[in-house]
Parts: C-alpha cells; sequence; structure tokens
C-alpha cells in the first residue's frame, strides 16, 4: 500500500488544534521514532506507532500530527544537526543512561563509528566514563580519538580484539558494550566484557544469527540488554542533558539525495550522513518548478497539530 517514508524529521509548527498544550505555533520541534511510547516499558500497542512504518513518515512538505509525537528541540542545534536525535541519539542515550546507567570511572567500549556509535561517545564522555572504540580503520580511530576516545583497536588488523579489550583495562574488562555487531561480533563482545557488565544489543550489521557459546553470559553474571531506541520521556532528558552541555551531534557529510547510496556503500565515514533532497514537480512543459505547498489542511480532533517538515531522514534528509 502506498506509505510515507522515513522516521526522523525536524520542523516548524504551523497551526494547532483546539486542546493542544504541548506546542504552539512557531515552536521548533522533532518527530519522536514511537508516537504512541510516551514513557515506562514499550508495549506492542506503543511499538506499533512507528513512523515510516506501519505510521506515514516524515517525507513530506506538511504533517499532521498528534502533540504527544512530538519534543523541542535543542535550541543551540541547527535543524540538520536536531534532525539526528529522534533515533541514532536516543538509541545511545537509552544504552547508557535510561537502562544502563553508567557512572563516573566506567569503562565503555563502542563498536564502530556510526550516528549512534558517536552519540555513544560523546555521551559517555558526558557520563564521566572512559570510551574503547573498534573500527575498521586506523583514519577512524583517530578521528574519533579527537573526538574523545581513549584507546582504539582496528579489528581488521587484530580479528580477537575482545582479548585485545581485555589486555587494555588489566585483564578485568569493560563495564560496559554499545553492540552494534549483532551475532557476528558478540563472542568477541562476550570475551570483553567485564564479571558483572552490561552488553546493550542495538544493531546486527554483522548478522543477527550466529552460533554462539553462551557459558561467559552465565559464567561473568553478564545482563544483554536489547534497546529499541526510547520513549518520548527518555528524548527529552537527553535534550535536557544536550542543551546544558552544548552537545554537536557530529555530522559526517551533506550529500544531494542522487550521491546519498553511492557514499553509504563506498566512503569510510564517521559520524551520520546528511541527505539532501530538492521537492520539485515539472510542469506541462516538463520543466523542473518548485512543488506547491499544500494549503488547504484542515485540523481535526482536540490534539493534533499542523507539522511543517523540514528535515526529514533515515539518515538525515533536508528537504528544500
Amino acid at each position: 500500500m502506498p506509505l510515507i517514508p522515513c522516521s526522523d524529521g525536524v520542523g516548524e509548527v504551523i497551526d494547532t488544534g483546539p486542546g493542544v498544550s504541548r506546542v504552539k505555533g512557531g515552536d521548533r520541534v522533532a518527530t519522536t521514532f514511537f508516537q504512541g511510547w510516551i514513557s515506562g516499558k514499550p508495549t506492542f500497542e506503543k511499538v506499533s506507532t512507528t513512523l515510516g512504518g506501519p505510521l506515514d513518515g516524515v517525507l513530506a512538505e506538511y504533517m499532521v500530527l498528534r502533540e504527544n509525537g512530538l519534543v523541542h528541540v535543542p535550541e543551540h542545534l541547527s535543524d540538520v544537526q536536531a534532525a539526528t536525535l529522534p533515533c541514532a541519539a536516543l538509541t545511545a542515550w537509552s544504552a547508557l543512561v535510561t537502562q544502563g546507567r553508567v557512572r563516573p570511572g566506567d569503562t565503555v567500549l563502542v563498536l564502530g563509528t556510526g550516528g549512534v556509535a558517536l552519540f555513544a561517545l560523546q555521551f559517555a564522555n558526558l557520563l564521566g566514563a572512559k570510551v574503547i572504540v573498534i573500527s575498521s580503520s586506523d583514519e577512524k580511530l583517530e578521528r574519533v580519538r579527537q573526538l574523545g576516545s581513549e584507546q582504539g583497536i582496528n579489528y581488521t588488523k587484530i580479528p580477537q580484539w575482545g582479548k585485545a579489550v581485555r589486555d587494555l583495562t588489566g585483564g578485568t574488562g569493560v563495564d560496559h558494550i554499545v553492540e552494534l555487531g549483532g551475532a557476528g561480533t558478540l563472542q568477541e563482545s562476550l570475551q570483553a566484557i567485564s564479571l558483572g557488565g552490561q552488553i546493550s544489543l542495538i544493531g546486527v550489521l554483522a548478522g543477527p544469527e550466529k552460533a554462539l557459546n553462551v557459558r561467559p553470559i552465565l559464567m561473568k553474571n553478564v545482563r544483554i540488554q536489547g534497546i529499541f531506541v526510547g520513549n518520548r520521556e527518555g528524548f527529552e532528558a537527553m535534550n535536557r542533558a544536550i542543551s546544558d552541555h552544548k552537545v554537536q551531534p557530529v555530522i559526517d557529510r551533506i550529500f544531494p539525495s542522487i550521491m546519498c547510496r553511492r557514499h553509504c556503500t563506498s566512503w569510510p565515514r564517521v559520524g551520520i550522513l546528511v541527505r539532501s533532497v530538492s521537492l520539485f514537480r515539472e510542469d506541462m512543459s516538463g520543466n523542473r518548478v518548485k512543488h506547491l505547498e499544500i494549503k488547504d489542511l484542515v485540523v481535526r480532533g482536540t490534539i493534533e497539530i499542523i507539522y511543517r517538515c523540514i528535515l526529514m531522514s533515515n539518515l538525515v534528509i533536508n528537504a528544500r
């Protein structure tokens, strides 16, 4: 069936319906990934309210949304920067703060240098933790060192990086792992984790299935916690921390849409990609002209708002 894609957006509130109190016209807001997960534990009903499927996503000039599915964004961030927060940033925050409860002096291992990984690095630094990063590139490791990682391991040179991590920590292992690889890296993560440590399982970049020796989970008293982005309450808490500490999201590059897929698959990136999309249509002569804005919008109900989408993404899409 027809479906508007993409889940992350930042935009301006154009107007509100009767009874709306959380936002007002002119506010700069971001969408929440789960429109119905406000706080507390997830339920099947709450996690069935994701933008981009099953609900229409943000790749539109105007949207009608319920006020509970929006949050105000930090004032010091640009729209491009703020559009990286709904999924990548909140996932890292949920792993380290909401679920992980990382404390000063802890050691955190981060797998990779993508958007979630670098937010995890930044948040771990805010929490006073030490950070080790693994990557396939010495160049990337140098870049994340400049962003605050204390040590790095090139896993193409050291495939058994779990032992290498233990060596870097005096044989004890790390307190927390932001696990983005999935089944393909989990065995090494189990080698790297300390007794009583937590592995936040976020991605499956190295595959969802693989034979696994679960004995270290038992013998080390390891907690493996699945992370599925997070709720609005966590989003708002994260935004307060970002505002207080003036955190700047790490954006790798901004590319036109036509170049984005090529960059995703070939460029050794560090951070989040920003994809720029211009919305055009063709007139009767075949000339490209700006897409007509929708003006005849009707707001129904008591908690709906009209929201003009400026930035939208699965990466980040800049519509202009």
